[in-house]
């Protein structure tokens, strides 16, 4: 029978949520609310005056074409760090829910990076890909290959993919690995009596078990690629070279920050806030359906 506390009355409980709700309207209603009016106004740079525009700055932004351009460019920067980063990670918690020796040692050093700050992470890949000072930079050039990130767009796209990616294996390793711990191992014994073997049995035995784990870290990580990323970004290419990898939240901050256009960067701020609203409802509104069913 399932047990349920039941309070005299509602001060108790008012005290006990009152601390988590003020946290919450400090650090998102408020903030949110203010990204809002923001974007409906048009500051000075001084931001000692705002006139009220309406939508316009909404209407400005969709009629740009190279804000529109950012739109998918980060569409297609979220989608790769995503699949990149959950696809290794997935392969190396594989390895790591083996009997191998030194599986402790192995999960230690998959777990570290996680802990690396994002703008050293970008100094690491710097000091691993810059074609002049670079390990593996300068292997490329002498190799013959036209490597230079910092002239050729689609080289910098990849290496802030790559670097992005790097940071959040870690953080996905802890939960797939977790994820595969907790399958019961007499599933596992009953495929293999089966028949069931290696891949196969990967595909339709212990995946299907592990999608909770999966569609939960979908969201987290396109979350972390549309926000958590920037510091990579801005320390590795700053958006460039031109905007090649110039994504939503590097553009808002480049107009808010250092054009300080406020006004157009309030209301990127808050599509970027919808778009990522709207994607975690439809996540789980969609795909957590297929792991209950």
């Amino acid at each position: 029978m399932e047990r349920r506390t039941i309070f005299p009355g509602w001060t108790l409980p008012a005290l006990l949520l009152l601390p988590q709700l003020v946290i919450s309207f400090i650090f998102f209603y408020w903030p949110a609310a203010q990204a809002i009016w923001s974007s409906l106004t048009r500051e000075d740079p001084f931001g000692l005056s705002a006139q009220f525009v309406g939508l316009e700055n909404f209407a400005d932004l969709f009629a740009d074409p190279l804000y529109v351009a950012t739109i998918w460019r980060t569409l297609f920067f979220c989608a790769a760090v995503a699949a990149l980063s959950l696809g290794i990670a997935l392969l190396l918690a594989s390895f790591a829910d083996r009997e191998i020796r030194a599986r402790g040692f192995y999960r230690t050093m998959l777990i570290w990076p996680y802990a690396i700050a994002s703008a050293m992470a970008a100094v690491l890949w710097i000091l691993l890909l810059h074609p002049q000072i670079g390990m593996l930079g300068r292997a490329l050039v002498r190799a013959g290959l036209n490597w230079d990130y910092q002239l050729n767009g689609a080289q910098a796209l990849l290496m802030v993919i790559i670097a992005s990616a790097w940071k959040q294996i870690s953080y996905n390793f802890i939960f797939l690995l977790a994820g595969l711990q907790s399958i019961p191992k007499t599933v596992i014994e009953a495929a293999r009596m089966d028949g069931a073997k290696g891949f196969h049995r990967f595909r339709t035995i212990i995946l299907p078990l592990l999608m909770p784990t999966v569609y939960f870290l979908v969201v987290v990580n396109l979350v972390y690629a549309a926000f958590d990323a920037f510091g990579t970004i801005w320390a590795l290419t700053q958006g460039g070279p031109g905007k090649s990898t110039e994504t939503l939240v590097v553009k808002v901050y480049r107009d808010g920050v250092v054009n300080l256009d406020l006004g157009s960067s309030a209301a990127q701020s808050v599509v970027l806030m919808a778009g990522v609203i709207l994607l975690t409802a439809l996540q789980f509104r969609f795909l957590g359906k297929k792991t209950t069913s």
